[in-house]
């Protein structure tokens, strides 16, 4: 899939810049804080609904603003072409597609985009829940039944935890229906994971080799928030005292955690910084890898501040299998990367929230 337009507005520094997009590789070059990194958040809010910057909800709007729109026409493998927008006003997103409101589920399932950004070492560093994230977003769009048990999850969360926190004694009566549909929707929850997890596997392990030939053999392993051999459902109620204490449920696929190991480095705490943005980018290029098996097309892929995160020759590996891969990719940076320095690279300069194509 490819976009080939992207109309923003409102968004940070972006005012109003409509965006142009052909097939292959497009770079975006200017100084710091031009509004570079925004038109790929732009593309990212499509895909799902938040931004990839941590702590940016707030402050996505542009100064001043009231509200912030994103427009794009995007066109499949296959020849079929959307219309997608998503606007926000407040904190009330509304997701559009062909003119047609609908559902940010539905926007998102229309529209896939990764990204690799400086930020992106926090999938190997960082806390679970950005794995989680990871995870949900792939298993979303290959397992049409995840979503819907996902919400019923989180409906069934939501109000064990409200139970948890009522003022007075609460009859336990009253926990167990909520109990029984959380353990229900996590028995599926848990089994898409890992079924997604198992797909994954051989393409993390073709790209890891490639990147990180030096860490050796590397595995994939699932945690999937409660004990292996117990029933969850009877896990919450003998749990029930202590999450009172708590105020919040402590078992559960909200907990769930994973993560990539390495035969020389073992625990994510021997790993380099440069080795875990290896990892993280290898475990980006490994889920587009899989969304374009079972979608048959490749998802559209985001690179900001490209130079500054990989050595060039890294840069290069990149560019070359992503460009034989024939997806379409867009690159941010202070200047253009040598992988880049050919005349298949459309190019255009940012500053101060406006856009000039140099070539």
């Amino acid at each position: 899939m490819r976009l080939e337009s992207l109309r923003i507005q409102g968004l940070r520094c972006l005012a109003d810049v409509t965006v142009p997009l052909s097939a292959g590789v497009t770079v975006f070059v200017g100084p710091n804080g031009a509004g570079k990194t925004s038109l790929l958040e732009a593309a990212f809010l499509l895909s799902h609904a938040r931004s990839f910057r941590a702590g940016a909800k707030d402050a996505l709007l542009q100064r001043g603003a009231d509200q912030l729109s994103v427009f794009a026409q995007l066109r499949h493998e296959d020849g079929q072409t959307r219309r997608l927008g998503l606007g926000r006003q407040g904190v009330r997103w509304e997701a559009r597609v062909d003119g047609q409101v609908v559902t940010l589920s539905e926007l998102v399932g229309e529209c896939a985009v990764v990204c690799f950004e400086p930020g992106s070492h926090a999938l190997i560093a960082g806390g679970a829940e950005e794995r989680r994230r990871y995870l949900d977003w792939g298993v979303f769009h290959v397992e049409h039944e995840f979503f819907l048990a996902w919400r019923r999850y989180q409906r069934a969360l939501k109000q064990r935890n409200s139970l948890l926190r009522a003022s007075g004694p609460v009859p336990d009566a009253l926990f167990l229906p909520w109990e029984a549909e959380l353990a229900s929707a996590a028995a599926v929850i848990d089994r898409q994971r890992q079924l997604y997890l198992e797909a994954l596997r051989p393409h993390i392990r073709q790209v890891m080799e490639a990147l990180l030939p030096e860490l050796g053999v590397v595995e994939l392993r699932y945690k999937r928030g409660w004990s292996d051999e117990a029933d969850l459902g009877e896990l919450l109620a003998a749990q029930r005292g202590r999450d009172l204490a708590r105020g919040h449920t402590t078992l559960g696929s909200h907990r769930a955690d994973w993560s990539v190991v390495f035969e020389q480095a073992p625990q994510r705490e021997h790993l380099s910084r440069g080795q875990e943005k290896l990892t993280a980018l290898g475990c980006v290029l490994s889920q587009a890898a899989l969304y374009a098996e079972r979608k048959g097309e490749w998802p559209i892929v985001c690179l900001d501040d490209l130079a500054s995160e990989l050595d060039k020759a890294h840069q290069a590996a990149l560019v070359g299998r992503l460009k034989g891969a024939g997806a379409q990719v867009l690159v941010t940076g202070t200047e253009v990367p040598d992988a880049l320095q050919d005349t298949s690279t459309r190019v255009f300069h940012v500053e101060q929230g406006t856009l000039n194509p140099l070539l």
